[in-house]
């Protein structure tokens, strides 16, 4: 991975997280401390993060509602959030998780549109507020600070009686072989009962994080009904996901 690609990674990791850790992000991007500690350098030196002892803090402020401004690659995101509203339709029951895609989504929402949605994201809920016919529905329990979602034994339990129509997973790494993976495990956990409780599971990801893997396991791909990207469909880099009979948008 080239340096500006590490970085752009880094930046994106703490606008969702808004702290990260030097030695997780070494074994992330699999390279050495030192290169990491160079990055951080650099980006701190740039104004872009705060660095602090063994990682470095967002320089933003937490997204408690929508915020542009804080919306890393925000464009492939606004492109991948339009082709998923399409398949969502009048009165249906819908799971989205966290994530600043997920957040596009719930931003362009259409208003008139009659539905219940499920999420143990604070920040999609607060913006969420904005669509007076949707039913919104925040899943209680233990806070993640940094990535402002519920974790826990509360939100697996509610998930799992949920009969959903749809369920929005942003994704932090998608790969042919591994599947969808996580940066966290109880994430990868919460987004493992998501995808059981829903007739469709649809995974949003932006390209620059197709064929890449994270440390802990979702799914394998044979689980999850669609693929949507800012890419076209008939880009080259879809063809081995289309290959294992994957719906690409």
């Amino acid at each position: 991975m080239l340096k500006e690609e590490r970085q752009n990674y880094i930046l994106e990791k703490l606008r969702e997280l808004n702290r990260v850790k030097s030695n997780e992000l070494a074994i992330e991007l699999d390279v050495s401390e030192d290169t990491i500690r160079r990055d951080l350098n650099q980006l701190a030196h740039n104004g872009l993060i705060l660095k602090v002892h063994g990682g470095a803090l967002s320089t933003h402020q937490k997204l408690y509602s929508y915020n542009e401004s804080s919306v890393f690659n925000r464009e492939n995101k606004i492109a991948i959030a339009e082709k998923a509203i399409s398949l969502i339709k009048e009165g249906q029951t819908i799971i989205i998780s966290g994530g600043t895609t997920n957040l596009e989504l719930a931003r362009l929402i259409p208003h008139d549109l009659k539905i219940t949605i499920y999420t143990y994201s604070l920040t999609i809920a607060m913006q969420l507020t904005e669509h007076p016919n949707a039913e919104v529905i925040i899943i209680g329990g233990k806070l993640n600070k940094d990535a402002l979602v519920t974790v826990g034994v509360n939100v697996v339990k509610v998930l799992s009686k949920i009969k959903a129509d749809i369920c929005f997973l942003g994704t932090s790494g998608l790969d042919v072989e591994e599947g969808i993976t996580e940066v966290g495990y109880e994430v990868s956990f919460i987004k493992r009962v998501m995808i059981a409780s829903s007739q469709m599971a649809v995974t949003l990801v932006t390209s620059d994080k197709l064929n890449t893997t994270q440390r802990y396991p979702v799914c394998d791909l044979n689980e999850i009904h669609k693929i949507i990207t800012e890419l076209s469909p008939d880009d080259p880099l879809l063809y081995p996901f289309m290959r294992k009979g994957l719906d690409v948008l």
